[in-house]
């Protein structure tokens, strides 16, 4: 009779606890997103950092979840810029990291996963990634894309985007 009082106390004590512990969770939160604007925005500023340091890019902006949200390719140019740009684009999303650094990690062997998941860890991508949030990702195909990826997070994004090749 002792054990069954001692076991119902200890599960009403053990739902009371799940049940505090549930209106604990908190059941939403707040995200940025990249608008169309701030994507439109980037594009232009990788394009005049390019045209500065005569360069030829195409570009792919995708936001958190993976989406294209703007896409640009200079005049001249190549046929599959804009398809590479966007696989960099998905891969740094991906990995959350610049892809110059996933291209390291694969070339040491420190992690291949990379190459068996279809990723395209070639050097020219950014996440980007704001209050600690990785709010989408930009490939940029052609020349020294991470600097054109870098300078067009730094000019959409004033200070408020960690620094993504750091």
């Amino acid at each position: 009779m002792r054990m069954r009082s001692c076991l119902l106390s200890l599960s009403v004590l053990a739902t009371i606890s799940f049940a505090a512990d549930a209106s604990a969770i908190q059941a939403t939160r707040d995200m940025k997103v990249i608008s169309s604007a701030g994507a439109r925005a980037m594009a232009d500023a990788c394009s005049a950092w390019a045209v500065q340091n005569k360069q030829i890019v195409a570009m792919a902006i995708l936001d958190w979840g993976g989406n294209l949200i703007e896409s640009h390719a200079m005049e001249g140019a190549a046929m599959n810029s804009i398809d590479t740009a966007l696989l960099k684009a998905k891969s740094a999303l991906r990995w959350r990291r610049a892809t110059s650094e996933t291209n390291r990690i694969v070339r040491s062997g420190e992690n291949l996963a990379p190459t068996f998941m279809n990723d395209f860890p070639q050097p020219g991508a950014l996440p980007v990634i704001v209050n600690g949030q990785v709010i989408g990702a930009m490939g940029v195909s052609g020349a020294d894309g991470e600097k054109c990826a870098q300078a067009a997070i730094d000019a959409v994004f004033k200070g408020q985007a960690t620094a993504s090749t750091k």
